[in-house]
Order: structure tokens, then sequence, then C-alpha cells
């Protein structure tokens, strides 16, 4: 997953590659473990949440597995270049971060519980890189999708700091912001370490819990 130039500075818009106005590859119809389709629109009574926490591989994998999750999908989010490739992604000059977009159900799974899944799947303190993966395109990032996500994701951070602070590491450079356009990554990345079960996997956590999202959400009928 080492690929190209390991930009460390973001560029402005009038840096950014110019990208196209259509995207140039499919999104493949059906998620390889799920089953269920990629592509919106979802299901009524489902929400959707992006995470960033460095190579979207392992990331995507971590949340797929979680019940209560209805489908996965990666992209590239968070930059300046309409519908990018991997390729320009990787050369730092598109802006954007690696992420995954998580449906769920929040009367299975809580978006507090799965912010406690991303938080603890990373190292939210490396600023733009992730373990042996260097380069603006795996930063640690939060897109929202509404004022009460944002919220959430805001008061997760802040009741994480602290703990990670106890056990030596340093501030979250996390960036926690309203979505914008998601790019789809190209058909091979997606779901891509159930295609290559042996593939790289760059995401470890640093072992301290959060202390957010231990609940699960409750029932409609409750």
């Amino acid at each position: 997953m080492l690929f190209g130039r390991r930009e460390t500075r973001l560029p402005t818009p009038d840096e950014a590659l110019p990208g196209r106005p259509a995207p140039q590859f499919p999104l493949q119809d059906r998620h390889t473990v799920l089953g269920t389709p990629l592509a919106a629109p979802y299901p009524e009574g489902l929400d959707v949440a992006d995470f960033g926490l460095g190579c979207f591989w392992g990331a995507e994998r971590i949340f797929w597995q979680a019940e209560g999750v209805w489908t996965t999908l990666v992209g590239y989010q968070g930059g300046h270049t309409p519908h990018p490739s991997y390729e320009e992604v990787c050369s730092g000059r598109t802006g954007h971060t690696e992420v995954v977009r998580v449906v769920f159900d929040p009367s299975v799974i809580s978006y507090a519980s799965l912010l406690k899944l991303f938080w603890e799947s990373h190292d939210p303190t490396q600023g733009h890189r992730q373990g042996n993966d260097h380069g603006t395109q795996y930063r640690s990032a939060v897109y929202t999708h509404s004022p009460a996500q944002q919220k959430t994701a805001e008061s997760s951070r802040d009741a994480y700091q602290p703990v990670l602070d106890a056990n030596g590491y340093g501030p979250i450079t996390t960036e926690i912001l309203p979505a914008g356009p998601l790019f789809h990554a190209e058909p091979y990345h997606q779901q891509y370490l159930a295609k290559n079960p042996a593939g790289y996997c760059g995401i470890g956590g640093t072992g301290v819990s959060c202390p957010i999202g231990v609940a699960q959400a409750p029932s409609p009928d409750a």
C-alpha cells in the first residue's frame, strides 16, 4: 500500500490536480462479503458514517465485521480533486484521504459504538501517517453527516484524549468535518482483503480503550 510520493502537506485547491467530471471506473454492484448493494439509495432506516484510519483495505474489514453494519465501501474524501484515481491520491496532490463508508442500522449498532471501533482500531495521534504508511492520504478523519454526528464525534475525541494522555500518547490529530463528496475507489480496492485474504493490512490500534460507545443502541420497540 506504500505508493508514490510521501507528501506531508495538503495541497491548496489551486495546487490540486484537476480531476475529471465523472467516474473513470464503475462501482461494483454487490458487497463481496455481505451481499448488499454498495451504491445508494440505501434502505430506509439506515445511517451513513465515513471514517479515515489509514490504509482502507484493513479499515473496511474492521467495519464489515461489526454487527449492524449493512454495507461498506472504500473511497477518497476530504480533498479537492473530483473523481481521482488511486495513483493521483497517493501522489499527495488531491488532498484526499482514504476512507471507508459504513452504512449501518442504528437500532443494532450506535454511531457512538462505531466511533469507539474507529478510535481503537488505529493511532489517531500520528498525523499524516498510520504505522509504516506515510502520506496525507493516510491521515485520520471523521466526516460527519449531521450536526448530531459532529457533536458525538467531537465528544468522543474529547473523552479519548485524556485517556491517551495518561498512556503516553500525544494530541489527537484526527480531522472531524462535515462530509463532502466521497469518490469511490477502484473495483479492486472494494473488500480487498476478502478477495486477497493474505493481503497487506497496516491497521493497528494503540491498545488504549476509548471510554465511549460501549452500549448498543436501544431497540426501536423499547
